[in-house]
């Protein structure tokens, strides 16, 4: 990964962050959300 000029580059990686920890922490609260399920039954 060499040096890259910094234009628009910074907004991109905000959104890019925000996105992959949205989808992290969907997948684990649906992982959490169906381990609880299963075991109230």
């Amino acid at each position: 990964m060499a040096k890259k000029t910094k234009k628009e580059r910074s907004t991109f990686q905000k959104i890019t962050l925000v996105v992959v920890w949205l989808m992290l922490i969907f997948t684990i609260g649906s992982v959490v959300l169906s381990a609880i399920a299963s075991f109230m039954d």
